[in-house]
């Protein structure tokens, strides 16, 4: 199994009892959410079919982050891909994961279909269309065999990865520093570049309000949770700065990059 950028709720609501980096237990699906994850894959492939876009931001809900004030845990792209011959384009995700149980991420091309079979804790999605000059600028770069933006991926992970730091980075953290690249036409993409043209643009990060006992709790248990990558002074005062989808989806129209995001679900 493979971690959302921003599974808090079930990995602080562990914090003490778990030992770092402890292998993750997997379990089969069931019928019925296998059924559920196709459904909502099959659902979301004819909305993004009737956007008529080419590449669009795509979000799940992997947990219940209600108590943050959050609707969305993870975020990557989906985009058009050429089919075989004689056959229809289909809709394929970039996008970056943690490998569970470790403090290492990577990139991962999958359809939509395993994309919701990853037991989310609502069968809802949400998708943001970009703005076309930046789909077009974004489609090549996600088409590009082996490792496209690798330049912009960060492995050391850190699900609450300082939102303007380099030390770490989580998923929604990589997407957001990648469409920034793109956007602001990089000739070598990288993320000091990326995030200095974010903070221009006027991209504001979700201030987490988190006490000294569960990021300590968090930081003992968990080998993918770090927060020494944040200034002192916020850190102390329990205010994480970190990249949510829910914060990426209210920034996109703002800066002229995107729509509003659309909803959906079973």
């Amino acid at each position: 199994m493979r971690r959302d950028a921003l599974c808090l709720l079930l990995a602080l609501a562990a914090a003490g009892t778990a030992q770092a980096g402890r292998p993750c237990e997997e379990q089969p699906l069931s019928l019925r959410q296998i059924e559920q994850g196709m459904n909502l894959a099959e659902r979301t492939a004819r909305a993004l079919d009737a956007s008529g876009a080419q590449v669009v931001l795509l979000a799940r809900a992997g947990q219940d982050l209600d108590r943050y004030g959050l609707r969305w845990s993870h975020l990557g792209f989906a985009y058009r891909e050429a089919g075989l011959a004689g056959q229809p384009q289909v809709w394929r995700v970039l996008h970056k994961l943690n490998h569970c149980g470790t403090a290492r991420g990577d990139l991962f091309r999958q359809g939509l279909g395993e994309f919701f079979l990853d037991r989310p804790q609502r069968y809802e999605a949400a998708f943001a269309v970009l703005d076309p000059a930046l789909q077009q600028a974004l489609l090549p770069r996600l088409r590009e065999a082996g490792a496209p933006l690798r330049s912009l991926h960060e492995p050391r992970y850190s699900m609450v990865a300082y939102a303007w730091g380099r030390g770490y980075q989580q998923s929604n953290q990589w997407a957001l520093e990648s469409l920034a690249a793109v956007a602001g036409g990089q000739a070598r993409p990288d993320r000091t570049t990326a995030q200095a043209w974010l903070r221009q643009r006027g991209y504001q990060p979700t201030a987490l309000q988190l006490s000294t006992a569960t990021r300590l709790g968090a930081r003992l248990s968990q080998a993918h949770i770090a927060f020494d990558d944040h200034p002192a002074a916020q850190r102390f005062a329990g205010r994480i700065e970190t990249v949510t989808v829910d914060s990426i989806f209210a920034w996109l129209p703002r800066a002229g990059l995107g729509q509003r995001a659309e909803s959906l679900g079973l």
